[in-house]
């Protein structure tokens, strides 16, 4: 009787330290108060938060933290983009800006998870930057209806500098 109190003992005082150890690791690391899209290429991995989020009912209800993404590229590997499923239930946009002009892509709720972006076009050079946006419609004072949007998250590229 005494070994099984003293092993229920071990166990509660085990289970009670593994506890505080998980709250505290949590408290180190909170979640993020926004979603987060992704952006891996060549071994490299960002995770970005909004540059710009607002509620959607009440577009005046903003947080702009401008947070943007910075990832190495070259023409070698494209970029794999992950957005998460807050991002992903809903339409949202990809919008690719390249040297010579840019490109917006449009994504129906629960589509996709990923894409992939390639860093360079052959008829519009380099890719420099990408954002996901999710869109919404904003009516002004007069009644007429506009597509905006009222969160935003972006990624600047940086290329390799030619040696001299």
């Amino acid at each position: 009787m005494k070994r099984v109190l003293a092993a229920l003992a071990v166990v509660v005082v085990l289970a009670s330290a593994a506890t505080g150890v998980l709250i505290w690791r949590l408290a180190q690391h909170p979640p993020p108060k926004h979603p987060e899209i992704s952006a891996y290429t060549d071994g490299q991995l960002v995770r970005v938060g909004p540059y710009s989020y607002c509620d959607v009912v009440n577009l005046n209800d903003c947080e702009n933290p401008g947070t943007v993404g910075e990832l190495a590229v070259d023409g070698r590997h494209p970029v794999q983009l992950s957005v998460p499923p807050e991002i992903s239930g809903a339409p949202w946009l990809l919008g690719r800006k390249y040297e010579g002009s840019d490109v917006l892509e449009e994504f129906r709720p629960d589509s996709k998870l990923a894409v992939t972006i390639p860093t360079v076009d052959p008829h519009r050079g380099k890719l420099t930057a990408f954002v996901v946006q999710l869109p919404t419609i904003v009516v002004d004072q007069d009644g007429n209806e506009h597509p905006s949007w009222h969160a935003e998250w972006s990624v600047r590229t940086v290329w390799p500098q030619p040696a001299e």
